[in-house]
């Protein structure tokens, strides 16, 4: 009996699923109506159409000084979604002396880790980072006097670096993260991505509310992903997920949730 009970519970919530799409969809797009501005509005297939969305309703994109101090404290302390990629820094920090930090913003996660791993000395920490966000990090890290954080806003100009970490990037990064490495003197040798967003049924794109900016936040294929960086010679060596960072479109909520996962790839 609990053998056919089984199936037969999960082919009826199936089905349930599909007779709530179409009221899911009509309640997500009255919420285009409510006077409470949501985190996660629209579906877009690419990038350029969601930051022209983005572009008709005001400050669009990343690329602004206005939204550097958006969380800025926040972010600069260590969440429970940071301790994998910990894990794995303490793993490779006898043989390297530096990384870039793609997607860095202030300089946040040097920061956050900078107490619990043996970041002095000659240990170089770059953050690449967009112009605006850049400019104000550098300032930042002036008044701080860290002298181990670098900025750039150029890819290559960190020069070669055997750990290349992107934590909360591939949402919010209009290409292809191989077209990326490709643009370092050599690809790293340690690759670390956390906060992955990632769907199934294909990658979309949504906008994020971020303080006053609307910004294009994109939700990933896995095996895209993987295949992307594989056929650079890089091999996945663990994965893991955080559940707590699973989003949902306020406006299109029978897309369904998100998943986060973080991922370390090895270069072979």
């Amino acid at each position: 009996m609990k053998n056919t009970a089984y199936p037969l519970l999960r082919s009826a919530v199936r089905s349930l699923n599909r007779s709530l799409t179409p009221l899911k969809a009509a309640g997500g797009r009255l919420r285009y109506l409510s006077p409470f501005p949501q985190r996660f509005t629209g579906a877009y297939s690419s990038f350029e159409d969601a930051i022209a969305a983005a572009r008709s309703n005001g400050l669009a994109g990343y690329d602004h000084e206005e939204i550097a101090q958006v969380a800025f404290d926040k972010m600069c302390q260590v969440a429970p979604w940071d301790y994998p990629v910990l894990f794995w820094m303490r793993q490779v920090m006898g043989e390297i002396d530096g990384l870039v930090d793609a997607g860095g913003h202030m300089g946040t996660k040097y920061r956050a880790f900078r107490d619990l791993l043996s970041l002095e000395g000659s240990f170089r920490w770059v953050v690449y980072d967009l112009p605006a966000i850049v400019q104000a990090g550098r300032r930042r890290a002036e008044q701080d006097e860290l002298d181990n954080l670098h900025f750039v806003d150029r890819i290559g100009d960190a020069g070669p670096v055997p750990l290349f970490l992107g934590s909360g990037l591939l949402q919010y990064l209009d290409i292809q993260l191989s077209d990326l490495l490709g643009r370092m003197p050599a690809l790293p040798r340690h690759l670390l991505l956390n906060k992955v967003a990632l769907r199934e049924g294909g990658a979309i794109v949504t906008l994020e509310r971020i303080g006053k900016a609307i910004v294009p936040y994109q939700m990933r294929d896995e095996e895209a992903i993987r295949r992307d960086v594989e056929r650079l010679g890089y091999h996945l060596v663990d994965r893991w997920t955080i559940p707590s960072l699973a989003h949902v479109i306020e406006t299109h909520p029978e897309l369904g949730p998100s998943e986060s996962a973080g991922f370390y790839f090895r270069l072979q």
